[in-house]
């Protein structure tokens, strides 16, 4: 019976629900106390929902002795699109990655193959190997193309959701997850979402994909929130676009806030003032 409802992003295949809360929960603590709240959620009012499982192939763990992923694993369409998309915003904001110039704008392997290089030398992902960056690509599209898969992760946090959650949390991936279910559910009491690192909106890839139930459209306000705070640093490739209003509307409350080297690491961004601020005034903690 949480008043809080997390959802976590890409890339969590092998973590677990209660992995994900004995990070997430302090975090979040932190978060509010440096908003200035000094009764905070306790622990079981928070629940961290899990969908990593859903791309965990059964039987086995991905590990190193699996066949690598190169380029010519990532499919033409979505995933190289993606992934010059990522290219291009880490371009952006590390002087340290060579940008895509017009001749590697041409999706062929070998380009493809110049942006996992180039992706590599980045600060933001200079810690994931090929094969995670490639299995972040397919998890993605995935949920985005796979309408099987996008109801097992929907269905994982309308078994949660009651009429005590009051604030909805969601990180990166998870953002899209959020929105999408507050948009097919305005019966729910939600007033609160806080989306952190998203990539809601990157148009075409991922806005234009969005499904909002059977009458609305992407943009469209999720739900019943009356309070919606979008978190991005400016490092963060995956929250490619940082100001989600142009497409969301005005009511999106956008700040940047500073993580250090770990860019888009949900406790880092949970453990702000500005995610605790969001968090309290939706739970009304003082």
């Amino acid at each position: 019976m949480a008043r809080v409802v997390c959802i976590h992003g890409i890339g969590q295949q092998h973590q677990g629900e209660r992995e994900l809360h004995r990070s997430w929960h302090p975090a979040l603590a932190d978060g509010l106390a440096r908003a200035g709240a000094t009764s905070p959620p306790a622990e079981n009012d928070v629940h961290c929902v899990f969908y990593g499982d859903l791309f965990r192939p059964a039987g086995r763990t991905l590990a190193v002795t699996d066949p690598p992923l190169d380029a010519a694993d990532i499919e033409e369409g979505f995933e190289t699109e993606l992934l010059f998309a990522l290219w291009t915003e880490a371009a952006r904001t590390d002087p340290g990655v060579v940008p895509p110039d017009a001749h590697t704008l041409v999706r062929t392997p070998r380009a493809v193959q110049r942006a996992l290089d180039a992706l590599g030398q980045s600060r933001f992902f200079a810690s994931l190997a090929v094969r995670a960056l490639i299995l972040d690509l397919k998890q993605v599209r995935s949920y985005l193309y796979d309408p099987e898969v996008r109801a097992a992760v929907q269905a994982r946090v309308e078994a949660v959701v009651t009429d005590r959650t009051q604030v909805v949390v969601g990180h990166s991936l998870g953002s899209v997850v959020a929105y999408e279910a507050l948009c097919a559910h305005p019966e729910w009491p939600v007033r609160t979402l806080l989306t952190v690192g998203s990539p809601l909106g990157i148009r075409r890839l991922v806005f234009d994909r969005l499904r909002t139930g059977p009458q609305g459209k992407p943009g469209d306000w999720p739900g019943s929130v009356t309070s919606w705070t979008n978190l991005a640093d400016e490092g963060d490739v995956v929250a490619l676009v940082k100001d989600l209003r142009p497409l969301f509307g005005q009511d999106v409350r956008c700040l940047l806030v500073h993580n250090g080297s770990r860019a888009h690491d949900a406790t880092r961004y949970l453990n702000t003032a500005e995610a605790g601020r969001a968090i309290a005034d939706g739970c009304s903690l003082d």
